[in-house]
This record gives C-alpha cells, sequence and structure tokens, in this order.
C-alpha cells in the first residue's frame, strides 16, 4: 500500500475516535445537565379561563387544547390536566376524546403528570362516600387510558359535629382510599393524596392516613401551600418522600397570603429528601395582585428554575 492511502487512512481513523469520544462526552454532558426537578404546570392556574363558557352555544372559551399549545409555546415539558375540564365532568369523556388529549400531548413532546377529581370521602353519609368511591373507579380508568400515572383526590371537609373526631372521620378516609389503591393497582395508576387543608391539614395526618391506606399504589400529592401548620416547610419535607406528585404554590401560606413561598428553601428541602421528577405548579390568587395566568403561570417557573439552578448548582 502506498504511503499516502496509509496516511489517509490513519487520518480518517483519528478522525472517527475524535468524533466518536466526543459524542460520547457530549451525551454525557447532556444527561448530566438534565435538572433532577422540572418545573410544570397544574390547569387549575386556568381555572377560570378554562371554566369560562361562550354566551350563545355554551361552548369552552379555552380547552386543554388550547391550554396544551400554550404549554409547548413556552416550553413547558408536563401537565397535570384536571379532570374538571374535561367535556361532561363528572361523567367520564369518551375514548375518541382522550385519545386525542393523548395524541396532542405526545405531538407538543408534553408529558401528562396526571389528573384529578372533585371527592368527599369525609361525608358522614356512606353513600356519598361510595358514590365518590365509585366515581374515583372510572377516573382511575381515565387516567389510564390517558398515560396518567397519578389520580389525584382529596379527603374532604371536617363535617359539622366532628371536630374533635378526627380519628373516627379518618377511618372513614382510610376505607376509601383502600377501595381506590385496589381500582388503581388493576390500571397501574396511583391514587395520590392531597393535603388541602380540610381533614389533612399536617404532615403527622397525611401519614396517619397513609400508613393506614397501606398500599403501594397510594401516596401523597404534596400541596406547599396548604398545611395549616406554624412552619408547613417542615411538614413539606417530612411528606417529601411519600409524594407521587406535587402542586407548588406562590404561597406556603394558603391561598391570599402576601408571603410568598421561599423557592430556595423549597428546592434545599428537595435536594435533602432526593425527590425528582416533575413538580406542577398551582398559582393562586395573592391579595393587591391583578390574577393573570399568562403572566403569573412563567414568572412562577422562571423564579423555581432560577432558585433550583442555584441550589442544584
Amino acid at each position: 500500500m502506498k504511503k499516502n492511502n496509509i496516511f489517509q487512512l490513519v487520518v480518517i481513523f483519528a478522525v472517527a475516535i475524535f468524533a466518536l469520544t466526543n459524542c460520547s462526552s457530549f451525551a454525557q454532558k447532556s444527561k448530566q445537565k438534565q435538572p433532577e426537578v422540572k418545573v410544570s404546570l397544574n390547569a387549575y392556574s386556568f381555572n377560570d379561563l378554562l371554566s369560562a363558557k361562550h354566551q350563545k352555544d355554551k361552548q369552552p372559551l379555552y380547552t386543554l387544547f388550547n391550554l396544551m399549545d400554550w404549554c409547548a409555546s413556552q416550553k413547558i415539558e408536563a401537565i397535570d390536566l384536571t379532570g374538571y375540564y374535561f367535556p361532561g365532568y363528572p361523567e367520564v369523556p369518551s375514548d375518541e376524546y382522550i385519545a386525542q388529549l393523548r395524541n396532542k400531548a405526545k405531538q407538543l413532546g408534553i408529558v401528562i403528570t396526571g389528573t384529578g377529581i372533585r371527592n368527599n370521602f369525609a361525608s358522614p353519609d356512606p353513600a356519598v362516600r361510595a358514590a365518590d368511591v365509585e366515581l374515583a373507579k372510572k377516573w382511575v380508568v381515565v387516567a389510564s387510558k390517558l398515560g396518567a400515572p397519578v389520580l389525584r383526590v382529596f379527603a374532604g371537609e371536617i363535617p359539622k359535629g366532628y371536630e374533635d373526631k378526627w380519628d373516627e372521620v379518618a377511618e372513614w378516609m382510610i376505607d376509601a382510599y383502600k377501595q381506590c389503591a385496589v381500582e388503581g393497582e388493576k390500571y397501574g395508576v396511583k391514587i395520590g393524596i392531597q393535603n388541602h387543608g380540610d381533614m389533612l391539614q399536617s404532615a403527622e395526618q397525611c401519614l396517619k392516613v397513609l400508613k393506614g391506606v397501606d398500599s403501594k399504589w397510594a401516596g401523597l400529592i404534596v400541596d406547599t401551600g396548604n398545611f395549616k401548620t406554624t412552619d408547613p416547610y417542615v411538614d413539606i419535607e417530612i411528606t417529601a418522600p411519600y409524594a407521587v406528585n406535587w402542586q407548588i404554590k406562590e404561597s406556603a401560606f394558603g391561598i391570599g397570603s402576601p408571603i410568598r413561598t421561599d423557592l430556595e428553601r423549597l428546592m434545599e428541602i428537595f435536594k435533602r429528601t432526593g425527590v425528582k421528577g416533575y413538580f406542577p405548579i398551582e398559582t393562586i390568587l395573592l391579595k393587591g395582585i391583578q390574577y393573570d395566568p399568562f403572566v403569573l403561570v412563567p414568572d412562577l417557573i422562571n423564579e423555581l428554575n432560577i432558585a433550583r439552578d442555584k441550589v442544584y448548582k
């Protein structure tokens, strides 16, 4: 073989090795740069708009399809599609509609991280609880068809006359959650129990209920704005390891509080507890601020990303 040919082969081989090495290095760097905490959206942030209807034909002014398009334009990677905004809720939507939503999300590259219903498992009326268990079971199937890994359910308000009987009411809730978890296991959907400032106001109460349910198909939706305790950050940290989904709020002290969430402290909790994945935000109404989700949602996401990058640097 001529010297020139040998030289050319050596050069080609060296270039190939360099390219492979650098591609591997780039892939590793890209993988390393993927954030452990990905800020996403809960559709309830757009509640007023998604609930509004045209005066003439009573059709929605704004739909979940519109919202997903907006998410894509904002580079929001994931969304919780709250059940209230599906046509005919609380009745389950058609398979065609579910497929359209799922396909839309896939087309846009958006992950559906959960859905949720309204229910009352704290009602003293067994018929009310039984009806809501059946509702939850139906929406477990909807979640499965959507490809949503979690169905969010509530506890319910403290019933009148039971203000000092928390344990008794908790047993009703636990029984209902157990039935839901059995159904969730059938369809590969976890039941997410949310602390909503109702029967569940503290980490201690959440964990008592979760222990009572005793199922790997049940976990917590940790709502950072609804622990009714002196220091909600303590409760957030205690419950974080049990979370199957989240709701990140602008204030840790509930709707109407002017005290903004300490986002760096929140990220430090995430880092210490090792939680990862998608963290949906749910913007809420604060005093003195005009509510516009098209402004408030990107602002909160940006603030959370800045806090995350600082803590996880």
